[in-house]
């Protein structure tokens, strides 16, 4: 493929076709060359990855429910026993002793997301032809990926787009000229699978899914097993892509569909998976996933394109403009391809709208990875192309999980955190049985990773994973945040009584019978690791495992503080509330150490790395409330923390510190951390766990290799920057950066059950401020120096000025 356009002219002229004044898309003037630089569109269950090259187009493909494995057993009923072994070490101060132990009270790995397919066209005619004008384009607004190119006297353009109303993958093939349209379609598959030709313009792919996959940074000689026996396990599938050509003919050619002399060709593609819940086997219980791919396309095929694009577009829209931001613009960088965006703006060009495209790219990218009714969004959101993916594409609950869904509520998006509350009620299911076999405690409890089969047990292959990570055992308080934020900004109490109680009550129980008394008075979790991180024993070597690390305390003293605030609303249970208020007095205290900062374990020891990317001990700064200004002596040491920590990181641990320095309320020191994240990674996949994290061409976070995590977290980080109200009001502009110095938002939400209908700024100083009331009641507002109370009616809207004054 050949271009002769000069790439800025090439956008100019796109500008002039899609909109000008329309800067929410990504876009490029080649095709993608790398799975990085492929361009994501998804429905919450369907995947796609967009590459838009000119001879042959390719497809990546995903299905969120399609993994590895089966239900199994994943408890250990040797951990009861090892525990006191465990504790006792711990206070008997041989640290390394605790870690040996702890690997007794593992269990297996988790298993893996896989891969549904790849679709290929190829078109013969253009193989050699010369192309220009190309353009390869993702519209954020209307969830639509669009390649377009000419030919000679003729412009060829695809349009992409998976849609959710319709429950299938819409490919839409045209040119300007009549019969022009000839192409090939192929499907494959990284699993093992068949394809046949049904009828006369369908291609299907079946296959079936490994019963066990070994977790990618696992050495093994056999990490990918089938089951080839009886009645095998393994989840099976189906992909079925149609064709529907508007003239010209449509042939099935072995196990290729040919298109031939079309003047316009729909394709429908369309998939199902034998997963029946987490609890029956895919391959001996599982649904049919013929049937499962089979019933939107008959659904679909009859609704002309124009149909399934409005109804596709008007369901993404009723969430995507929800929220519209301004940071101030640059007209010539909005025309700009992004990768060229990104790489001006590391070499210092001003690009405000480069951070507006990141922010509400973080909200597009939770749309399309989990919608009511589906799975949360795992590490890699819904997007995957390989068989060992990095991590296994799982959830890890202990930061990532979590980060994936904290703009869900500040951005206008709750119905995307819905999946996630339907997997934590899978978890509390299972983490109850873990919690009594492993432990004989109480609750429920979850630890570092889960997966699809919802696994609760520790992982580490029963002594092989090491316990700063596999151990850590306080995923399910963390997870009962989320729920308590739903009800802290919807004000819905039916919600908070009949769904967050239960599962809270249970996280609650968990802890209080895993704490134990540490002999003055304080209660301790032990064992207790800060995840991902060791320190440097008394004795001169590295450890993982001591007690009461500030992380779990924090998250305990949390959870605790939020059944108390839930037991107060929902007048329910007094006694055991009274128990759980003197359980947080017992709480083991924070420390601020040697260097001034909060110290990150119940001693003061030094970390094994100073500028690790995990910064759990600053969980009570965000995402928690402990640590506030109204606490200064410990609000400082916890800034001294993150600077000793640095500025550099992994792409999720940069989002992570926007937040952060959000909450220190200072803008400038957050917007260096959205510098550094919005760094090009380009080409770098391989797994490091140090500096230099950034984004990919297609502004996927790296770690590297690709975390979603990253994308959701910078757009949190954005929203904590504009307005917080954790401590009790809406903090306006509490972190605004010299770098923005005029701009607007709509549509933020605030806990108590605001929204912020239009909030304006110019020159670093709040102009005017429009706040709908959805519940009514007291409303506390402060920018800066100025601050109000008010008193609102249910569904009022009030505007005030610059001094917070009302506006009649």
């Amino acid at each position: 493929m050949k271009s002769h356009l000069p790439t800025v002219l090439v956008f100019i002229l796109a500008a002039g076709v899609l909109g000008a004044g329309e800067p929410l898309r990504l876009q490029y003037a080649h095709p993608a060359e790398r799975w990085t630089e492929a361009l994501p569109v998804g429905n919450g269950r369907l995947g796609v990855m967009v590459f838009g090259g000119v001879p042959s187009e390719h497809l990546q493909l995903n299905e969120a429910t399609l993994w590895s494995g089966a239900p199994r057993d994943w408890n250990n009923p040797g951990a009861r026993e090892v525990l006191p072994q465990v504790r006792a070490a711990i206070f008997a101060r041989d640290y390394q002793k605790a870690d040996e132990l702890c690997k007794k009270m593992q269990g297996p790995y988790n298993q893996s997301y896989q891969p549904l397919g790849d679709l290929k066209l190829t078109f013969p005619a253009e193989e050699n032809a010369e192309s220009t004008a190309y353009e390869r384009i993702l519209d954020l607004d209307r969830a639509v990926a669009t390649v377009r190119y000419r030919i000679g006297g003729a412009t060829f353009s695809r349009e992409v787009f998976s849609s959710f109303p319709d429950q299938l993958v819409v490919v839409r093939l045209t040119c300007d000229q009549p019969g022009l349209l000839s192409f090939r379609v192929t499907l494959d598959s990284l699993l093992r699978h068949t394809t046949e030709g049904v009828g006369s313009d369908t291609l299907v792919l079946r296959g079936q899914c490994p019963a066990h996959v070994d977790p990618s940074y696992l050495r093994s000689d056999n990490p990918i097993r089938y089951d080839d026996g009886p009645k095998p396990e393994g989840m099976t599938f189906a992909l079925h892509v149609r064709a529907l050509a508007e003239g010209g003919t449509v042939a099935i050619d072995g196990q290729t569909l040919a298109v031939a002399n079309a003047n316009a060709v729909t394709l429908l593609l369309s998939a199902g998976t034998s997963f029946n819940g987490p609890d029956k086997s895919p391959g001996r219980e599982g649904r049919d996933p013929t049937a499962e791919a089979v019933r939107p396309l008959v659904a679909a095929q009859a609704r002309p394109y124009a149909d399934l694009l409005a109804r596709h577009v008007a369901d993404h829209q009723r969430l995507f403009r929800r929220v519209d931001l301004d940071l101030g613009s640059s007209r010539a960088a909005d025309l700009l391809p992004t990768d060229e965006r990104l790489a001006r703006f590391v070499q210092g060009e001003a690009d405000p709208g480069l951070a507006t495209l990141l922010y509400q790219y973080g909200r597009y990218l939770l749309i399309a990875s989990s919608r009511p009714g589906g799975l949360p969004a795992n590490l890699q959101g819904i997007w995957n192309d390989s068989m060992r993916p990095p991590w296994s594409s799982n959830w890890t609950l202990n930061i990532n999980a979590e980060m994936n869904y904290w703009p869900a509520e500040v951005a206008n998006l709750a119905e995307c955190h819905e999946p996630f509350f339907d997997f934590i009620d899978t978890l509390a299911a299972h983490g109850r049985k873990t919690a009594e076999i492993n432990y004989g405690a109480h609750g429920w409890v979850a630890h570092h990773n889960a997966d699809i089969w919802g696994q609760t047990g520790p992982v580490g292959n029963y002594g092989a994973g090491d316990p700063v990570w596999a151990n850590w055992a306080m995923s399910s308080p963390w997870l009962c945040q989320h729920l308590w934020e739903y009800y802290a900004f919807s004000g819905d109490t039916r919600f908070l009584r009949e769904r967050a109680w239960p599962v809270m009550k249970g996280a609650a129980e968990f802890c209080l019978d895993w704490l134990i008394d540490d002999g003055h008075g304080h209660l301790v979790t032990a064992p207790s690791g800060s995840p991902e991180l060791g320190f440097i024993a008394p004795n001169g070597e590295p450890a993982s495992i001591s007690m009461a690390t500030t992380m779990d305390m924090s998250i305990i003293w949390d959870l605790f503080t939020n059944c108390l605030d839930a037991a107060r609303i929902l007048a329910v249970e007094p006694g055991f509330a009274a128990k759980i208020a003197a359980a947080r007095a017992k709480l083991y205290p924070l420390k601020i150490g040697a260097r001034g900062q909060l110290q990150e374990w119940f001693q003061d020891f030094m970390e094994t790395d100073v500028h690790h990317r995990h910064t759990s001990h600053l969980f009570g700064v965000y995402p928690g409330r402990q640590i506030t200004p109204a606490t200064p002596e410990f609000f400082a040491a916890a800034r001294r923390a993150l600077e000793i920590r640095g500025d550099d990181g992994t792409g999720w641990s940069l989002g992570w510190k926007i937040n952060f320095w959000a909450r220190f309320r200072d803008g400038d020191h957050a917007y260096l951390l959205v510098k550094n994240l919005l760094r090009p990674v380009a080409g770098n996949t391989r797994t490091d766990y140090g500096p230099g994290g950034g984004v990919y061409p297609n502004l996927f976070d790296a770690h590297p290799p690709f975390q979603i995590d990253g994308n959701f977290a910078f757009t949190s980080g954005v929203s904590e920057m504009l307005i917080q109200s954790h401590l009790g009001e809406l903090d306006l502009l509490p972190a605004l950066p010299a770098a923005w110095p005029t701009g607007h938002v709509s549509g933020l939400r605030a806990r108590g059950g605001f929204e912020i209908k239009e909030l304006a700024w110019k020159d670093g100083r709040l102009t005017t401020v429009t706040i709908r009331s959805t519940l009514g009641g007291p409303c506390r507002v402060r920018s800066g120096p100025n601050s109000a109370s008010l008193q609102t009616r249910l569904g009022e809207t009030i505007a005030l000025d610059a001094r917070l004054q009302r506006v009649p």
